[in-house]
């Protein structure tokens, strides 16, 4: 075995290893999996039906249950993401993270394993909101293909997500302090997108910072393949930006990570 397929083989290792401990972590919070599951569908039941009257107003001829079920999915991925690097602050208040940084394994396996972890779930979560969607009459425009699709555009703004929240955990000392921020920038981002509301209705300087906001974009690419199809114009460059998105939070983690990594 070449030098390089043995170094490629222990990275790949080092990764399911770090997967696994992410996951035997969660399978002990029973309670943790059951909420964290069930949560993203009673938000589409609970927001689709409570606002479906008032949207007709707005939006009519819009099922508002079929519009808010592309916001309630990449809700769950933004909300999940978010919350991604938590476990690695714990790691590094207890001490544990030092202990892995010392072992030789390649630093980059734990941005990448956790990222994977949390992307994973995320997706589980995906399928399982889908599913309820269904149940109540929701149908994908763009078929089986266009839930593959969904599933990708929220791995691709989830991965963005996931890296700057990892970098906030390298930033911010102690766990008190990063729920302060998550939760200070949490509901702004979400009420400054197309979650909730299309563009259309919101006030000029809402529509200004939602444009900005790069949740919006993986909301409507993942509402257009819902309800419209297969808009391969429209999708290709609202997964263009989200693509850059992350190519530009990953330049950003990376810089505060290693920067945290020498403190």
């Amino acid at each position: 075995m070449s030098l390089q397929a043995a170094t490629w083989k222990d990275f790949w290792q080092e990764n399911a290893a770090l997967f696994l401990r992410w996951w035997n972590r969660l399978r002990r919070q029973k309670i943790g999996i059951l909420t964290s599951l069930a949560q993203p569908a009673i938000w589409l039941l609970l927001f689709g039906n409570l606002f479906s009257k008032m949207a007709q107003d707005t939006m009519p001829g819009t099922n508002y249950l079929t519009f808010m079920a592309a916001g309630t999915l990449i809700m769950t991925v933004f909300n999940g993401a978010l919350n991604g690097g938590v476990e690695v602050l714990f790691d590094r208040e207890t001490g544990f993270l030092l202990r892995l940084l010392v072992a030789p394994i390649h630093r980059l396996s734990l941005v990448i394993s956790r990222s994977a972890f949390v992307l994973a779930v995320s997706s589980a979560q995906s399928l399982i909101i889908l599913a309820v969607a269904y149940l109540a009459g929701v149908r994908v425009a763009s078929g089986l293909g266009g839930v593959a699709m969904i599933l990708l555009i929220g791995i691709l703004f989830g991965s963005g997500l996931v890296s700057l929240s990892m970098a906030l955990a390298f930033l911010i000392r102690q766990h008190g302090e990063f729920f302060t921020v998550l939760s200070f920038v949490s509901l702004p981002l979400l009420f400054l997108s197309t979650a909730l509301a299309p563009l259309s209705v919101m006030p000029s300087w809402m529509k200004v910072l939602a444009s900005l906001n790069p949740m919006t974009y993986a909301i409507d690419a993942t509402r257009t393949l819902i309800m419209v199809g297969w808009d391969w114009g429209l999708v290709g460059q609202l997964v263009g930006i989200l693509v850059l998105f992350d190519f530009l939070a990953g330049i950003v983690s990376l810089w505060v990570i290693e920067r945290g990594l020498k403190v």
